[in-house]
């Protein structure tokens, strides 16, 4: 176990039961598992899927998964998720103990890719929170906008943090995200959206006014026409309101 890659191994079997039912995955899916560790999980996931494919960078826990698992419906790659190639993989979804140093880069690098359709994922509580966030709260930020302008997040259930060992600080959560087949809102650029929502987010106690100025020529002007209070706070947006912002400044440059 290494510390240093806040490695926390769950192996209560009633609980990587609901994370495996939660998922919802079949005898048609390919999964996941990123981080898979000793492969408590491992086993509950090819019990249920048509193919597991982990990704564990602990070379000794990956040896130990090469000998233990069987090779038929099981492939094990020594390698870094965030470096990994999903696109290979065609159709796919994860079920995964994330491991709490790379939770947010992690999600952020998978939901870049097409072939997505769903995660199931114990994180930090906290970090589940704010992904499942809606405007108007503190957790409500970035993270919860760039998941549900993909997906569609929902907590299943919290798990104390003595069920890991070695114990963590905080307490985790299983959330699942269900990709959808296109964003509910029209943009016409992302890229655009998420400058805009992050420049916004990076003052998010000032007005949107202010928060991005940087980014559009007449911020006023353009909040005021997509229906925004130029005066209004970052967090009370909703991810539609965003998207209406986000038209008006692409007419504006």
């Amino acid at each position: 176990m290494k510390p240093r890659l806040s490695q926390n191994f769950l192996f209560d079997p009633s609980i990587l039961r609901r994370i495996a039912d939660a998922s919802g995955i079949s005898g048609q899916d390919t999964v996941v598992e990123i981080g898979p560790g000793l492969g408590t999980l491992t086993k509950e996931l090819l019990q249920r899927a048509a193919r597991v494919v982990a990704i564990e960078l602990d070379e000794k826990l990956y040896q130990n998964l090469k000998e233990k698992m069987p090779p038929e419906r099981f492939q094990v790659f020594h390698a870094d998720a965030l470096e990994f190639p999903y696109d290979e993989l065609g159709r796919f979804k994860v079920v995964s103990n994330i491991p709490y140093h790379i939770t947010t880069p992690v999600i952020f690098r998978l939901l870049e890719e097409k072939g997505l359709e769903s995660m199931t994922l114990t994180i930090q509580k906290e970090v589940a929170r704010r992904i499942a966030a809606g405007p108007g709260g503190k957790d409500y930020g970035v993270l919860s906008l760039a998941v549900q302008y993909r997906g569609n997040p929902r907590i299943a259930f919290t798990i104390p943090k003595g069920a890991f060992r070695p114990v963590p600080k905080v307490d985790s959560a299983c959330i699942r995200i269900d990709i959808y087949e296109r964003p509910p809102v029209e943009v016409p650029d992302a890229g655009l959206l998420f400058s805009l929502i992050r420049g916004a987010f990076a003052q998010r106690r000032k007005t949107m006014e202010n928060g991005i100025k940087k980014l559009c020529p007449r911020p006023a002007e353009a909040l005021e026409k997509a229906g925004i209070d130029p005066k209004r706070r970052p967090e009370t947006l909703s991810l539609e309101e965003f998207a209406r912002l986000t038209r008006e400044v692409f007419v504006l440059d």
